[in-house]
């Protein structure tokens, strides 16, 4: 239900709805780029960005676009570790992460205090009006929509999930860098790993992060693990600081322009509800950060124009990264559960290029035959089979 009546609409030259990591961006960037547009940020809670850290490697993030992630990075690092229960390895390269407060407070006091609509539902919304649930209107020279994701019915999917505890230690930790992919430990519920970034001396963010076939996620079952995990590393545990928890769609097949107008016909959109992250990892921060450079250089924000050209772009990226949902087939489909490990493990012996290509959605055709090339880690039978699943494009 919302509430009725003819209140006069405000009226904006863009309205950006939803203030997660893309919409926050874009208003960001506008903001920066463009200060001559008037902007609406509409979110439904209190805090854009709201809970969450988004790390990305340097090479994500293409050159003439890393001024608008630059003042946002929190915690950088020269290089990361992986490990396996057969081999461990240190990969050279930059890697960030960007903490959600951070983004709140550069996108306040970015915009004036009138384009920030915080608390608010948006009921209905077209490619140039927005009708809130309390029955007010906001009318733009285009709207562009990144509330989340459209109807997920419309793609073939399987999840990545975690749920993450920034941990204060009554000891420092002794990790000089980030741990992104700890496979050592028991498997449970598909791939299994831990994520472990040192924030300080004494401060770590660790996620027990899952590779799995259901969206469904239980933090309570899951954190006694993270502090399993902390205990068996001799870390003790002074206090839990915050939580964050997220269920990321990791894409195997689907119909693209159903799920697009599924998040509203006509209608431009960024982020999931565009169909833009990875197929493999679930990450959506180098295409958002994409998309926010790419709106500053748009002479033509009008509701038709963006929608083309966020249509156009999304449709590009999808079709580009077919490769990436065969692997995503490959590891859920090809792989037993609780084998699903050995995929990565042989993944990561491949070179840094291509490995930061891979992350970045820029593999070259050498890069996917040698990916492909050699025994699989996978029963042949079914690695053969999951080649051909993607049936809906």
């Amino acid at each position: 239900m919302y509430a009725s009546g003819m209140a006069e609409a405000q009226r904006y030259d863009i309205a950006i709805l939803g203030g997660g990591l893309a919409g926050g961006l874009i208003a960001l960037a506008l903001a920066r780029k463009r200060p001559d547009l008037s902007l609406a940020l509409v979110e439904s809670t209190e805090r854009i960005g709201g809970d969450h850290t988004w790390s990305f490697f340097e090479s994500d993030i293409a050159p003439r676009d890393r001024w608008l992630v630059a003042p946002l990075v929190c915690h950088s690092w020269a290089a990361h570790d992986v490990a396996f229960p057969r081999r461990k390895r240190t990969i050279a390269g930059a890697y960030h992460s960007i903490r959600s407060e951070r983004l709140d407070s550069l996108v306040r006091s970015a915009l004036p205090a009138r384009s920030i609509l915080a608390g608010k539902r948006v009921h209905t919304a077209g490619p140039t009006t927005v009708l809130m649930h309390d029955g007010s209107r906001i009318e733009a020279g285009g709207v562009v929509d990144a509330r989340g994701t459209g109807d997920l019915h419309h793609l073939d999917l399987a999840w990545q999930k975690f749920v993450g505890q920034e941990l204060r230690l009554e000891k420092p930790h002794g990790l000089e860098r980030p741990l992104i992919m700890d496979a050592t430990i028991e498997q449970i519920d598909g791939y299994r790993f831990l994520y472990v970034l040192p924030f300080g001396l004494d401060t770590l963010l660790i996620e027990d992060t899952y590779y799995s076939d259901r969206a469904h996620l239980v933090p309570g079952t899951i954190t006694p693990r993270i502090q399993h995990y902390a205990a068996g590393r001799g870390w003790k545990i002074a206090e839990v600081l915050r939580e964050e928890t997220g269920v990321l769609p990791i894409a195997m097949g689907g119909d693209f322009e159903a799920y697009w107008r599924s998040g509203g016909d006509g209608v431009a959109k960024a982020g999931m509800r565009a169909a833009l992250f990875h197929p493999t990892t679930g990450y959506s921060l180098p295409d958002a950060v994409r998309i926010a450079a790419l709106l500053t250089r748009e002479k033509d924000l009008s509701g038709e124009a963006l929608h083309a050209l966020l249509h156009a772009e999304a449709r590009k990226a999808w079709q580009e990264r077919r490769f990436y949902r065969m692997l995503s087939r490959m590891l859920f489909r090809a792989a037993h559960p609780p084998q699903r490990w050995k995929i990565l493990d042989h993944f990561y012996r491949k070179d840094r290029g291509l490995i930061r290509r891979f992350y970045a959605a820029r593999s070259t055709l050498a890069d996917k035959m040698r990916l492909m090339s050699g025994k699989p880690p996978v029963p042949i039978s079914r690695a053969t089979a999951s080649l051909f699943g993607d049936k809906r494009r």
